[in-house]
């Protein structure tokens, strides 16, 4: 097994306040199933007004295909709560997003959506937009020691809590964290079924 959460080409967006509905405009919204918000991914800059592909947008140069880690700027995800911009985002090919900070529900859903929103200070950041800005670099990303890890050996410190990271290395959504306390969940409910049967609903057995 690799010790590597993920290995990969980075590209660079080095924009401040990106926020949800850049990342996945309101009229995609729509629908009723997770799929299909890769295409849609940053879609007003991604797009021109005929709807062909803006050659000048990063995500569409040709030295940028296959790219699965993103280095943004400051305060990524803000706006509107929407799940789907995690969604967009994973769905296009992201595994990682880099930024020097993160709105805190885009934070929460990324990591229940498997998407790792690792947090650098502004030097680092700096360093990795440039980094970027040369065709082909690799980078991996060490999540035990909460580490970028460049193509010349430089690593690189991020910021990420020990609950996530472990969430993220175990390969867990929120429910899947649930599930590994089923034992406690079920000790405590069959005691407070002893403490307070009247709050249980009819016909309800432990």
């Amino acid at each position: 097994m690799s010790q590597f959460f993920h290995q990969g080409s980075a590209c660079a967006l080095p924009v401040n306040h990106v926020d949800t509905d850049q990342i996945i405009p309101k009229q995609f919204l729509t629908g009723t199933t997770r799929d299909g918000f890769g295409d849609a991914l940053f879609f007003d800059w991604r797009y021109t007004e005929d709807g062909t592909p803006n050659p000048d947008f990063v995500l569409n140069k040709p030295e940028n295909k296959g790219v699965s880690v993103l280095v943004s700027g400051h305060n990524f995800g803000c706006g509107s709560s929407r799940e789907h911009a995690p969604w967009a985002l994973a769905q296009f090919g992201f595994k990682v997003v880099i930024a020097g900070s993160f709105a805190d529900i885009f934070y929460r859903n990324c990591i229940n959506n498997k998407l790792l929103p690792a947090q650098v200070d502004e030097a680092a950041l700096q360093q990795l937009q440039h980094y970027c800005a040369t065709a082909g670099n690799q980078l991996a990303i060490d999540l035990a020691q909460q580490q970028i890890v460049l193509a010349d050996g430089r690593r690189i410190a991020f910021n990420i809590s020990s609950t996530d990271r472990e969430q993220l290395m175990n390969d867990c959504d929120f429910i899947g964290i649930a599930e590994q306390h089923l034992d406690a969940i079920d000790r405590y409910e069959t005691e407070r079924a002893g403490q307070a049967p009247w709050m249980l609903p009819k016909g309800y057995c432990v």
